[in-house]
């Protein structure tokens, strides 16, 4: 008899511990913020190394995620959704640059504030967008001189 109760014992224990991991891995991926946000709209020439869940940083600290990401058939450019938190509010002249964490970091999406007294509206677009610089392109551009096109 005091087998199982030790077996049930454990078992509960491990369970617990499986869904306090499960908890904190949601919170940590961001999987499961709880916190609402708005929409902004932003179009890149390149967007290498940013997906859906990637982080919007500003001043280094996430303030949203991107949600979306299409390719505009018109322009070929990535147009993507950000979803900003509440309470942040950006001006309007902001730019967006795709930047990394680093030489072997990922990518992230930076907002850049601008100066505007103007602050953008849910589903406006931020239009001053600089895309991601290639690092293999950067590369051969010095090993191979760089000033040959």
């Amino acid at each position: 008899m005091s087998a199982v109760r030790t077996e049930v014992t454990v078992g509960a224990a491990v369970v617990a511990v499986a869904v306090g991991f499960l908890v904190y891995a949601g919170q940590v991926s961001g999987f499961s913020s709880g916190s609402a946000g708005y929409p902004v709209t932003a179009s890149f020439r390149s967007i290498e190394g940013v997906t859906e869940g990637t982080d919007v940083r500003l001043a280094g600290v996430k303030i949203g995620s991107v949600t979306d990401i299409t390719l505009n058939t018109q322009t070929f450019r990535a147009d993507t959704e950000l979803t900003i938190e509440q309470g942040i509010e950006l001006p309007d002249d902001s730019a967006v640059v795709i930047s990394s964490e680093g030489l072997l970091g990922g990518n992230f999406v930076e907002i850049l504030p601008g100066g505007s007294p103007f602050n953008i509206e849910e589903g406006g677009e931020l239009e001053d967008t600089q895309g991601a610089v290639s690092l293999v392109g950067l590369l051969m551009k010095f090993v191979t001189g760089g000033d040959e096109e």
